[in-house]
């Protein structure tokens, strides 16, 4: 069930939007040859608290951490660790939540770890874009069809594949609700999008096969030919005049 949002309720979301995309932002100053993903983590986890607000991540499903970092051929839901460090070359996909006063604000990034290759540079460049040709699409009287859609042809235009077997999702009192919002689609198919709604639109592109698996910590997923993937993602609220991204910083 879709569960439309009051204008009290987004601006709630708004707040704990903030806090994410903050502690994304510091997270992302973390990310240099030499360091840990336990320690980006660690800031992560840190950052939301002093706001008072709660990690979304830590602790749900039986996840152990505050964000989910994948690094190179991660697509998503990396778990943080001591032993991995990153190197020059690296992309890190940071997936942060954070829950104030009972309302989640959920956004993702991909960062280089110092100089990275053409491609790599490429992959983020059209998987960001990708993302916002999504947010475009996510207007009152269109479809999910209609963002999946516009995801899709921007990624494989440039060769790239879509992950089918993960999606966005509604987002607010709980992290994940109706509707889900694939990153592939057909316009004009799908739940129709309406004022109160809040959606997280997450574009998950892999420069090889859109098919991935899942090892056995049962959460890190990795794409099926070993390489690279970029994540990008926003919190935005469905209103009549056009979508509004919840996930920003100032």
């Amino acid at each position: 069930m879709v569960i439309l949002k009051t204008a009290r309720e987004l601006a709630a979301m708004r707040n704990a939007g903030r806090i994410s995309q903050r502690a994304l932002r510091e997270a992302g100053k973390a990310v240099e040859p030499g360091v840990s993903t336990y320690e980006i983590d660690r800031i992560v986890r840190e950052y939301i608290e002093k706001q008072g607000a709660t990690p979304s991540f830590l602790g749900y499903g039986g996840f152990p951490a505050s964000a989910c970092i994948s690094v190179n051929n991660v697509v998503i839901h990396g778990i943080p660790s001591k032993k991995q460090i990153l190197k020059q070359g690296d992309i890190v996909s940071i997936d942060v939540g954070a829950l104030l006063e009972g309302y989640h604000g959920d956004n993702a990034w991909t960062f280089a770890c110092g100089d990275v290759s053409k491609e790599a540079q490429a992959l983020m460049d059209a998987t960001r874009e990708a993302l916002f040709e999504g947010i475009k699409n996510a207007v009152a009287g269109a479809r999910v069809g209609d963002i999946g859609s516009a995801v899709q042809q921007y990624a494989e235009a440039r060769s790239y594949s879509v992950v089918r077997d993960f999606v966005g999702h509604g987002v607010g009192a709980k992290l994940h609700e109706d509707p889900s919002v694939p990153n592939y689609g057909t316009p004009g198919h799908g739940v129709r999008l309406m004022p109160g709604m809040a959606i997280a639109i997450e574009p998950m592109i892999n420069q090889g096969t859109h098919k991935v698996r899942v090892l056995d910590d049962k959460w890190t997923t990795v794409t099926a030919d070993g390489k690279l993937s970029a994540h990008f993602e926003h919190t935005i609220a469905i209103t009549s005049n056009g979508p509004v991204i919840l996930t920003l910083a100032d």
